[in-house]
């Protein structure tokens, strides 16, 4: 018994941060870029500069198709690349100023997008989703840093 009540908990907990994940990425993102540049922009932001392989196999995309994306993001000012300093015959991808401030802007719009949404809850509503998110905010940032580490780990043994 306990463990189909295990069974049925991770169901939950896994369509509870679905559902999370649908509201941000549907209803509150403001569209200014697509949601591959969205995330290639964002390792970038986050791991520093990177080569064009990597960052492919990182964001599960082929090369080919992570090179249009890069070029794109070039011409829009919000990626650059630069020579790779280990290894002169290698370019590495890296985030522009613009590019940085893109995503802060993104990000500010969510926040406050959702700041608006959550005006709509009764206080009782509120008082639980604080509590919710007390609890549940670190579990989730170290279940983003494991997945972030397994894809590092994944990415390093195909590069």
């Amino acid at each position: 018994m306990e463990r189909s009540h295990l069974g049925n908990s991770r169901e939950e907990i896994a369509d509870a941060l679905e559902q999370a994940s649908i509201l941000t990425t549907r209803h509150i993102t403001n569209q200014t870029v697509s949601l591959t540049s969205a995330l290639a922009l964002s390792r970038l932001n986050e791991q520093g500069p990177i080569r064009l392989t990597t960052l492919a196999a990182a964001e599960g995309i082929s090369q080919p198709s992570m090179t249009q994306l890069v070029q794109r993001l070039e011409r829009q000012g919000l990626a650059t690349r630069i020579d790779d300093p280990e290894d002169g015959r290698v370019a590495l991808v890296s985030i522009t100023n613009a590019g940085r401030a893109l995503m802060d802007d993104r990000r500010r719009d969510r926040r406050d997008r959702l700041a608006d949404l959550l005006k709509g809850l009764s206080p009782e509503d509120e008082a639980a989703l604080t509590l919710a998110a007390h609890v549940a905010l670190p579990i989730i940032r170290r279940l983003v840093h494991d997945a972030t580490s397994a894809a590092r780990s994944q990415t390093a043994k195909t590069a």
